[in-house]
């Protein structure tokens, strides 16, 4: 006879409970939870404080001072209210100053965007010593702009200008650049666009360039012509980059100040009848040569509204490139 013996095996205890163990495990979660969502924020911080300190505390001073009758040269301020912005609003040379520079802008800015989606359109293609006309476009860019106004003020220089010289091999009298609101416009916005055209050329290439090629390929074999492709493709693609060059060079036309200022011989009047003073140059003369610190203020934030109004406008204008909605 035979007998079965089972032998029971007792589970093994538990291990002790260690507190410290589970702490070590949430500390380390909760670590790991606050790297992944501090840490972005931690790295993008520097911009953030040093806007504050550079961009957020002066524009809340300028307005603060706006709101007084602040002298630069001293002496107590006193609050004034609205009344520089009424001031400005009837004052003829601020006017005069805003249609200087959107006139300005104007000539400068629309020729100076169009010249440049052809001159990036062209550099996107397979053409010899692309690299070498690619870099050579950003050779204006850094020169200096001191250099750039004393060459340009010799060429539309009235009785020995090389563009007087031409003009008057076509039989055209000799024309005084500084002495009227067109000629001098149309020269600071010739230096502008001489300046800034191959800058705005490089970015829109930079956007071309992300243009995949099966699509350039897929219209060419359903017959579509470059022409064709330019508007129906890149135009539509590269729309952000259009979008970005035309908010950039809204703020610079509209803040415009070192050109007109090396055309005026470093003179804020901006021409014997203001002709080509820009706001920027009005603010700094009321400022720093006035010493009215407060009616200046008050005509940079008038500026600052203008920026905001050119730059809804334009992207309500550009937005619709390509077909958008």
């Amino acid at each position: 006879m035979s007998v079965n013996v089972r032998i029971h095996r007792a589970d093994p205890a538990p291990p002790p409970h260690r507190p410290g163990r589970h702490q070590s495990g949430s500390s380390r979660r909760f670590l790991s939870q606050l790297d992944l969502k501090a840490t972005p924020y931690f790295l993008i911080s520097p911009y953030f404080i040093l806007f504050a300190i550079f961009g957020l505390f002066p524009l809340i001073f300028t307005l603060w001072v706006s709101l007084h009758d602040y002298e630069l040269a001293g002496g107590d301020a006193k609050f004034t209210g609205l009344a520089n912005y009424a001031n400005l609003l009837t004052d003829a040379d601020f006017w005069n100053a805003v249609i200087n520079t959107v006139g300005i802008f104007a000539l400068a800015t629309v020729p100076q965007l169009v010249l440049a989606l052809m001159l990036a359109n062209a550099l996107n293609k397979r053409i010899r010593g692309r690299l070498f006309f690619r870099l050579g476009v950003l050779l204006p860019l850094v020169t200096s702009v001191v250099a750039v106004a004393i060459v340009f003020t010799q060429l539309f220089g009235r009785d020995f200008g090389l563009i007087n010289y031409v003009l008057g091999s076509l039989g055209v009298d000799n024309i005084n650049w500084q002495n009227a609101k067109w000629s001098s416009w149309s020269a600071i916005a010739t230096m502008v666009d001489w300046r800034w055209t191959g800058y705005n050329a490089i970015i829109y290439l930079a956007g071309m360039q992300t243009i995949p090629r099966d699509l350039y390929e897929a219209a060419s074999i359903d017959g579509a012509s470059s022409r064709r492709q330019f508007w129906s493709i890149t135009l539509p693609m590269i729309r952000p980059t259009i979008i970005f060059t035309v908010f950039v060079s809204t703020i610079g036309g509209l803040t415009l100040f070192a050109e007109p200022v090396m055309f005026g011989s470093n003179r804020m009047e901006g021409g014997s009848t203001g002709q080509f003073q820009t706001i920027a140059m009005y603010i700094v003369k009321q400022g720093f040569r006035d010493f009215d610190y407060g009616y200046a203020a008050a005509a940079a934030w008038l500026l600052f509204i203008l920026i905001l109004l050119g730059v809804a406008i334009n992207y309500a204008f550009v937005r619709r490139i390509g077909g958008s909605k």
